[in-house]
């Protein structure tokens, strides 16, 4: 009796939850809760008359179950929110379309000058732009000034052959007395083109096809 008055309880609760959230689906969690309960019914017809289960262990298993439904119930939830806020994110993010962000990312070049922003680090004496296609390979290597200020790649070749119009990437590599420090990627300001909800996290999709997260812009402007 016991057993049937907390299977209502459990029910009529589950049945209160889904009504004021539609992503909890009550059908599944009820049918788990009959699992249990055939579970604990092929239980006390199986055990032992001359050592039966003490009323407490029913009670602890009955109390691990629920706690185990509610779990359940709040990671629903959590999901809910996340994909919520994921959309406040977006509609936040909508003025961002049109304008350049400062990522580093692979990025489409039309035949305008990219601005590129390196970032040597300290210590180095000598440092070099290195420029990568598409497919990953080295299409320019020049040297740079140490100081890390922002320049123009003009997507020239050394013979002043213009390079084709593709997606490119950049990063910097530091030397000192001649050895090579590390190379880091270099950031560029790409046009943002899309904004998108991924995994629940928004994303700005700029000129090129590469996706950035908005905690991986450092900088956004006005374009020209």
């Amino acid at each position: 009796m016991d057993v049937t008055q907390t299977s209502t309880g459990t029910q009529a609760n589950t049945n209160t939850q889904s009504a004021a959230n539609p992503t909890i689906e009550p059908a599944a969690i009820s049918s788990d809760f009959n699992t249990f309960l055939t579970m604990l019914t092929a239980q006390i017809q199986n055990q032992d008359p001359l050592n039966p289960i003490e009323s407490q262990d029913y009670a602890v298993q009955l109390a691990t179950f629920s706690s185990v439904e509610q779990q359940v119930q709040t990671n629903d939830l959590l999901k809910a929110l996340g994909t919520q806020f994921g959309s406040m994110g977006l509609s936040q993010m909508a003025g961002w379309v049109g304008m350049e962000a400062r990522v580093a990312a692979p990025v489409q070049f039309d035949g305008s000058p990219i601005e590129v922003s390196p970032n040597p680090a300290v210590g180095a004496d000598k440092v070099e732009l290195i420029v990568r296609d598409s497919a990953g390979n080295v299409v320019q290597r020049e040297v740079i000034p140490t100081s890390g200020d922002t320049l123009d790649w003009a997507g020239v070749a050394t013979d002043g052959t213009p390079l084709p119009n593709e997606v490119y990437s950049f990063s910097v590599e530091s030397f000192q007395n001649g050895e090579s420090m590390i190379e880091t990627p270099a950031e560029v300001y790409a046009e943002v083109v899309e904004v998108r909800g991924v995994n629940g996290q928004s994303v700005a999709v700029v000129k090129g096809g590469a996706q950035v997260s908005i905690d991986a812009v450092s900088a956004l402007r006005q374009p020209g």
